[in-house]
């Protein structure tokens, strides 16, 4: 094979396998069904791994999930795994990994044996958007009174069990529980939102890094390449003895 198409090769090789590597980083994103961080013990819950064939869900204290293996399923946009039955010990961070060794993001969901939860999304809310906390009753989905609170301090009384905020912005963001009189109080939990724009992949600074990156890449390759081909081509005797007496 010709050496310079051999080096054109090998340079569009990389920038292929760079791309694909970002494209995959992007895509690894964690879903939960049903949307939300809190569960009453012996609740199912399932994770959908975006972007991947198979989900491979780690706990951060109790490592992978023994269930995956046995409950996932191939989805549309990727595949699942489910635990049929969460325990209180089930509480704390998920994420999946793949083979790849590329890792998602984390959604760190509560489980209680109390009678009361709130329902806030597991994942992000884009800013301007609307989203709607939910009181939630043990076994018990009729209208009920309910009151709101964040950061411990009453915010809102409802007589649906549900608040809505129409547009939400990102001095929404914060810890916030309900309550339910004569049945009990649900544990906290934090309402993530996402500011327009911010997704980290779509800022210039990473654009910037992922292009150094690649370019910087594909410089040592050509370099390595370069330095194959003088001494292949015999410019460069290093082992010639008469080396220093050439003019």
């Amino acid at each position: 094979m010709d050496f310079r198409a051999l080096c054109v090769k090998l340079v569009m090789s990389v920038i292929i396998l760079l791309c694909a590597h970002d494209q995959k980083i992007d895509a690894a994103s964690l879903h939960i069904l049903p949307n939300r961080l809190q569960f009453f013990e012996y609740e199912a819950v399932t994770f959908y791994c975006e972007g991947v064939d198979y989900c491979e869900v780690v706990h951060k204290v109790k490592g992978k999930i023994k269930t995956c293996p046995n409950t996932k399923k191939t989805t549309p946009t990727g595949s699942s795994c489910t635990i049929t039955n969460v325990y209180l010990d089930d509480s704390g961070a998920y994420w999946y990994e793949t083979e790849g060794g590329i890792r998602s993001n984390s959604i760190n969901i509560s489980v209680t044996a109390g009678s009361v939860i709130l329902e806030s999304p597991a994942v992000p809310v884009m800013e301007g958007e609307a989203v709607t906390l939910s009181c939630r009753k043990k076994l018990t989905p009729s209208d009920f009174m309910a009151d709101f609170y964040k950061y411990g301090v009453h915010i809102s009384n409802t007589s649906t069990g549900n608040m809505t905020i129409h547009k939400v912005s990102k001095s929404d963001e914060g810890y916030y529980k309900c309550s339910i009189l004569g049945v009990g109080e649900s544990p906290e939990s934090w309402l993530s939102v996402r500011e327009t724009m911010t997704d980290p992949s779509s800022q210039p600074s990473c654009h910037i890094y992922l292009i150094l990156r690649t370019v910087f890449t594909i410089m040592m390759v050509a370099l390595l390449l370069v330095l194959v081909g003088l001494l292949h081509s015999g410019k460069i005797r290093a082992t010639n003895p008469n080396l220093s007496s050439i003019p």
